[in-house]
């Protein structure tokens, strides 16, 4: 049968225990309460400028914060079909069946015992006259029916901090998996903005292949009319060869890209859609970055180092808690009978038990000491890796915010060199159609011109690529 909590402190009262130490002990803890370390966060980034103080992109949801429809599919896939992210799922639900039991703790155990015996002990033993005399039989029976339960006081808090480690772990994988959802967003934009780059790549070398096959058209026409020479031909020729080498590479790697995207998805390699073209792309100059201090909400990642530092400082409350005195009340009652024809005769068959037990240990061959001490290097361990995540935290939104201010003037850079290549181009065949310019300056301006759009293209984006980093940095991504 069940004790209840009335009938547990009668019966503690009965043998000479206040209910007000028990009341208090059961309210006591062996570690003081949880708090957050002391971190010194500087007040805005590196590289942040006016924009610091404003809110940060981070808590702007992914589908606002892209701006080409077809990425932000591709998004919405990897959230559904990402089998890292379905691995961090399933942490979530081991973590909350953990979480569940922990929960129980509290509530006493409960068992049901059903027996039956016989026993003959031989005729030359002490017994067996005893039983001739007192059954008329050289056997006994012996059977029983009973319930137990048994509930333990919750002393110096350990099944309550056992709870809390429950839930701080519970909470933690919640986090990593958020955490996995922002890592995704930015991988996914990342590689879709290399393979609009390669796009990209691949249409200026098949313009520059069609430029470098009408200039060695021209070539080949001077040299039948005895203007140049066959080495102007061949080093056109040698320079058009270049260029055609450049297609099968730039189409191996966008198909190598796609088949990334395609596994991130959850699918097999295929093609994958296209969406604006890398030019339209719209990239913001001026991107909020918000305080250092709101990482502390926004960060998955720090937030999961957080809930591992709280874990273990309840592991470590536990620990400590295995060392003291622990209160257990058991009960037991049921049917009990020598003979099976009376086993549920009631109420003759009927007993009941109570008792409480008080348990100190003593010498447990160093392992509960042992324990504590390592539970609380855990829990160093643990806010040492918290106080890392923040320093790395803002040390990765800085790093984005310098990379997207130096990126923006290379790609100025770049673009005013591309235009200036692409007037160099039209002037060196004009000028060498008149004579007045030399085939040697044809072929490295358009060699230099077909450079300049390659780099403006890769710089455009790695442009693109910064403000995702920047976005998950900040933690963007996993609303």
């Amino acid at each position: 049968m069940q004790p209840t909590i009335k009938s547990v402190f009668r019966a503690l009262r009965a043998h000479g225990f206040p209910v007000f130490l028990i009341l208090g002990l059961a309210a006591c803890s062996a570690t003081a309460p949880y708090r957050r370390a002391e971190v010194k966060l500087p007040a805005s980034y590196r590289g942040a400028g006016e924009l610091s103080g404003q809110q940060a992109i981070g808590e702007i949801p992914y589908r606002s914060f892209f701006s080409d429809p077809v990425l932000v599919a591709l998004i919405d896939s990897v959230m559904v079909r990402n089998y890292d992210l379905q691995i961090a799922l399933k942490n979530i639900d081991y973590a909350q069946e953990s979480l569940k039991q922990a929960k129980l703790g509290f509530l006493p155990s409960l068992s049901l015992n059903a027996s039956g015996a016989v026993s003959r002990p031989s005729d030359n033993s002490l017994s067996s006259p005893s039983l001739q005399q007192a059954l008329g039989q050289s056997y006994s029976e012996d059977y029983s029916l009973s319930l137990g339960t048994s509930w333990e006081i919750d002393i110096w808090s350990r099944i309550r901090s056992k709870k809390k480690g429950a839930l701080a772990g519970y909470l933690k994988t919640v986090e990593a998996a958020k955490a996995v959802r922002t890592k995704l967003a930015a991988d996914v934009a990342s590689g879709y903005y290399n393979l609009r780059m390669l796009d990209a790549q691949l249409d200026i070398a098949k313009r520059n292949l069609a430029l470098a096959d009408t200039t060695l058209r021209m070539i080949r026409l001077q040299y039948d009319a005895g203007q140049v020479t066959m080495l102007a031909v061949e080093q056109q020729d040698a320079a058009r060869q270049a260029v055609l080498q450049t297609v099968p590479q730039i189409e191996q790697g966008i198909a190598v890209q796609e088949h990334a995207l395609s596994i991130l998805t959850g699918n097999y390699p295929g093609a994958v859609a296209r969406g604006r073209s890398l030019a339209s792309i719209p990239v913001a100059d001026n991107l909020p970055a918000g305080i250092p201090a709101s990482l502390l909400q926004n960060r998955p990642d720090v937030r999961e180092a957080e809930m591992a530092v709280m874990e273990s400082h309840a592991d470590m409350a536990a620990a400590k808690a295995a060392m003291y005195p622990s209160l257990t009340i058991t009960a037991q009652g049921g049917l009990n009978s020598f003979r099976s024809s009376n086993w549920f005769t009631t109420p003759g068959s009927l007993f009941g038990l109570v008792q409480g037990a008080i348990l100190q240990p003593i010498f447990q061959r160093g392992e509960l000491k042992a324990g504590y001490e390592k539970s609380r290097i855990r829990r160093e361990q643990a806010e040492i890796g918290f106080k890392q995540s923040l320093l790395k935290a803002v040390g990765e939104v800085s790093d984005a915010l310098v990379r997207l201010d130096k990126l923006r003037e290379q790609e100025r850079a770049a673009a005013a060199r591309v235009r200036t290549l692409e007037g160099a181009v039209r002037n060196s065949n004009m000028l060498f159609k008149s004579g007045m310019a030399t085939y040697l300056e044809v072929i490295s301006v358009q060699s230099g011109y077909l450079q300049a759009e390659l780099a403006l293209a890769d710089i455009r984006r790695q442009h693109l690529t910064a403000m995702a980093e920047l976005y998950r940095s900040l933690g963007g991504g996993w609303r």
